[in-house]
């Protein structure tokens, strides 16, 4: 399949490989040679096979040496398409592009055309037609980017500051008042949602951490509350209600933003074991989301056997159910969990853990003595049978191990399908309110 099939990235018009783009980042440096001679030393270089390393060092500076805004803009689209967490459309890089950071207004008149930015990355950056993403002209350009940390200065903190400062600006905070919200008008909205915890845990600045805290301690209720739901859970318009509530702990908690936690756990402004819209305690979101540092945090304070999900489910079948075994080791040190606990289905951590095949989760549970291997749920299903439906024969193995586990015995009723979308399911790669 090519080159196409080890990038998805990959521009259509460079399919014939690296040649025709060697050709295309040379060609205007090639022009600006003074004379026939110092072109054609350029031109034997290109077909001596001089490496695309060399040219994307040498176009970066050209980059560079067109000063002021257009060097500025040039280098800051780089920087976002490089490390942004999934591919951004046109006019979302643009808005991006026009956040001041720190300003409390987002100005539509800072907002540069897209022919402007292609101008600006000078061929380095190109616009799929039919999706109207901008992505790095090949994928050997981001390999490039990222192997030379000196080309941005913390990225990840910038682009987390870029984000947070366009969630505060008042033309957003205005969307958040509003029943209704229009968001057209605000294409950057969703990315910054979504992503702005998961470039903040990555990288965080004394002033990006104070524009977290700023938006967090009111964040009940804000529209970026609103669309991280949205996308990330599947919560629809209707279901927002009157009185929305996600509250900032939740938030961190979710991004897993450990220093973010412990100043807002600080502050006690927040109740701790408080249910959100889709009645998770922060320490759900914690556990179910795999942050160890943030479980630890909580739980100096939260209920170890706190009930979340409209099943009841506690932390530790969350942590269980998604296989993050070090945070179920953090749950079962403390003396007052309950690894037995069970949900309104009777599905406990152990069951989940078969149910997904985790079997470093499914040892660990099973170092506690109390512990049931053979514990069925309301339909009569245990473990081991969980775990051989799915195919997940390393946990089977260790199941079969347990003298207490009796293969032998049938399984009971078949589960409703509710019961196997709605219980089943509670993996964070694949989100559903259980």
């Amino acid at each position: 399949m090519g080159n196409d099939a080890r990038n998805p990235m990959l521009p259509s018009p460079l399919i014939g490989g690296s040649r025709f783009l060697l050709v295309s980042l040379n060609i205007d440096s090639i022009l600006q040679e003074s004379t026939i001679y110092h072109r054609r030393e350029r031109l034997r270089k290109m077909a001596d096979g001089v490496g695309l390393e060399d040219e994307y060092g040498a176009t970066i500076e050209r980059i560079k040496a067109q000063g002021g805004g257009k060097s500025r803009l040039g280098m800051k689209a780089l920087m976002w398409i490089t490390h942004a967490e999934r591919p951004l459309g046109a006019d979302e890089l643009c808005h991006a592009l026009a956040v001041e950071p720190g300003s409390t207004d987002f100005s539509a008149d800072n907002i540069p055309s897209t022919s402007t930015l292609v101008r600006c990355c000078q061929g380095l950056i190109t616009v799929d037609k039919e999706s109207s993403t901008v992505r790095l002209i090949h994928f050997t350009l981001k390999e490039y980017l990222c192997s030379h940390a000196g080309i941005f200065s913390r990225p990840h903190a910038t682009i987390t500051e870029i984000c947070l400062t366009y969630l505060s600006s008042r033309q957003v905070e205005a969307l958040s008042a509003a029943p209704s919200p229009h968001t057209l008008d605000t294409p950057f909205l969703g990315y910054c949602s979504l992503y702005w915890g998961v470039h903040a845990k990555r990288g965080l600045s004394d002033h990006a951490r104070s524009l977290a805290l700023r938006l967090l301690r009111e964040y009940d209720g804000h529209i970026s509350a609103k669309s991280l739901l949205s996308q990330e859970e599947g919560l629809t318009h209707d279901e927002w209600g009157t009185s929305f509530s996600f509250s900032g702990l939740h938030c961190a908690s979710f991004f897993g933003i450990a220093e973010v936690v412990a100043a807002l756990v600080e502050m006690k402004h927040f109740d701790i074991n408080e249910l959100d819209i889709v009645k998770y305690t922060p320490l759900a979101w914690a556990a179910r989301n795999g942050h160890k540092e943030v479980v630890k945090i909580l739980l100096r304070q939260a209920d170890v056997n706190s009930k979340s999900g409209l099943f009841g489910n506690t932390p530790l079948s969350y942590a269980a159910a998604n296989g993050h075994e070090g945070v179920v080791k953090i749950l079962l040190g403390r003396e007052d969990v309950n690894p037995e606990s069970q949900n309104i289905a009777g599905f406990t951590p152990l069951l989940y853990a078969a149910l997904h095949g985790h079997e470093g989760v499914v040892k660990t549970l099973l170092g506690r003595q109390e512990v049931n291997p053979d514990r069925r749920d309301i339909w009569g299903t245990t473990p081991l049978s969980d775990a051989a439906a799915h195919g997940h024969e390393g946990v089977v193995k260790i199941l079969l191990a347990r003298e207490e586990v009796n293969p032998s015995v049938r399984n009971g009723a078949v589960r409703p399908s509710w019961a196997r979308t709605r219980t089943d399911d509670i993996s964070s790669s694949r989100p559903v309110f259980s």
